[in-house]
């Protein structure tokens, strides 16, 4: 099968170049040359100053050399993130709090700019008005299964209020 491949589409240039392992261009993946040791006994670059908390692996001692971070963590979102880097990063308890976090993050970040008077517009935010000129059918989708979810959960959360009233 593989010749009438070839045979089919010998006409197109370029076509199976890298089929003969010999002319691939990443073979040999690496020539050994004899250095390849000599990278382990590099200096440490200076530590960079840590002047404000900073969340790390626990699989690593101490933070690295030179790091980033926008914002310490703060509010809920910070706790949340305080409680997955307890974790290996090998483990879902590290990774789903942190996206957790960073949901939760965005609300704290809407109650903080309408604390401090900025009404963010999130309809224009979302990319609903393209989403109405462009995809319509999507856009009325949306809206509908939002509307359900939300019926369902204001639903459920009467209909266990009553339920806890009856006794």
């Amino acid at each position: 099968m593989e010749n009438t491949l070839a045979e089919n589409y010998k006409n197109i240039n370029g076509w199976g170049i890298d089929a003969d392992p010999e002319n691939e261009p990443t073979y040999p993946m690496k020539k050994y040359n004899g250095a390849d040791h000599e990278r382990s006994n590099y200096q440490r670059p200076e530590q960079q100053p840590v002047d404000e908390e900073v969340l790390h692996s626990n699989e690593r001692p101490t933070v690295s050399a030179v790091f980033g971070t926008p914002l310490p963590p703060t509010g809920l979102s910070g706790v949340i993130r305080r409680f997955a880097f307890r974790f290996s990063e090998g483990q879902l308890a590290h990774w789903f709090p942190l996206i957790l976090a960073d949901r939760v993050n965005v609300v704290e970040g809407i109650i903080d700019d309408i604390r401090h008077g900025q009404f963010p517009n999130i309809f224009a935010e979302k990319g609903w008005k393209a989403e109405w000129k462009y995809n319509r059918s999507n856009a009325i989708k949306k809206v509908a299964v939002g509307a359900i979810v939300t019926s369902a959960l204001i639903w459920w959360m009467t209909a266990k209020k009553k339920k806890k009233n009856v006794f």
